[in-house]
């Protein structure tokens, strides 16, 4: 199989009465299927509310799963460089090398019980292929995700990196199709939830809508409460 790469653009913007629909950030990523199976994922995310955020990842995971491999998180906050850290993932550990302008030099290594089933670096492109871990074909329902990892317990994911681990559950809702910056699209509807207890804030219901087929890209996903944010895809580009 030839490389097979997407490239997209996110959009952020407000929900919030007094600022609906400004945009508050951005997000350029690219994702590469390798012919071994590996999806590499590269992301550049850009937050303007203050303090503003500025994250690169680059991301390795299993295809059909989206079950981590490796990968690296640069953090800028407010204009300052925050901290640079390396994950590594197997089924028996997981592990990183970090430095933050906070705590410094940190090295953690995890022993696990199971495997890893998500690493989530917070860039939203990430929230679609996370979904690839409920089976489908089981139909509408809700399947609980007791191994996880999180480069930051932060929802801007402005802390850190280093490894966070929690639990939480993704519902799938059913296809449905979308209109979005980028096009027309059949998808399909996920929504994170059962995350009380499981971070220093709660994180508000979460939906999201990817796109209905293997790749799972992100067309848009809305938090809602406090947060009252909005991503939608308005580019995408497909080759090989």
């Amino acid at each position: 199989m030839a490389y097979r790469t997407l490239r997209g653009t996110i959009c952020y913007t407000s929900k919030q009465p007094q600022r609906m629909d400004v945009e508050r950030g951005r997000e350029y990523f690219t994702l590469t299927r390798q012919p071994d199976g590996t999806d590499l994922l590269h992301a550049h995310c850009e937050i303007d509310d203050e303090p503003m955020v500025v994250r690169d990842v680059v991301q390795a995971m299993e295809h059909a799963t989206s079950k981590p491999l490796d990968c690296h998180v640069r953090l800028t906050v407010g204009n300052r460089f925050e901290g640079s850290g390396w994950f590594r993932f197997t089924d028996h550990h997981a592990e990183c090398e970090t430095w933050n302008r906070k705590d410094g030099r940190i090295s953690q290594r995890i022993e696990l019980a199971s495997p890893v089933e998500w690493m989530q670096c917070h860039p939203i492109v990430g929230d679609a292929l996370l979904m690839k871990a409920y089976d489908r074909s089981q139909g509408p329902g809700k399947r609980r995700l007791d191994h996880v990892m999180l480069s930051s317990p932060d929802h801007r994911g402005a802390t850190g990196p280093m490894l966070f681990a929690l639990g939480f559950s993704i519902q799938y809702v059913g296809e449905e199709r979308v209109s979005v910056g980028a096009g027309k699209f059949d998808a399909y509807h996920f929504q994170v939830t059962d995350t009380a207890g499981e971070l220093p804030e709660e994180h508000p219901p979460y939906n999201v809508w990817c796109t209905a087929d293997e790749d799972y890209i992100l067309l848009k996903a809305c938090a809602e409460g406090y947060m009252m944010t909005h991503y939608e895809l308005m580019e995408l580009e497909i080759t090989g």
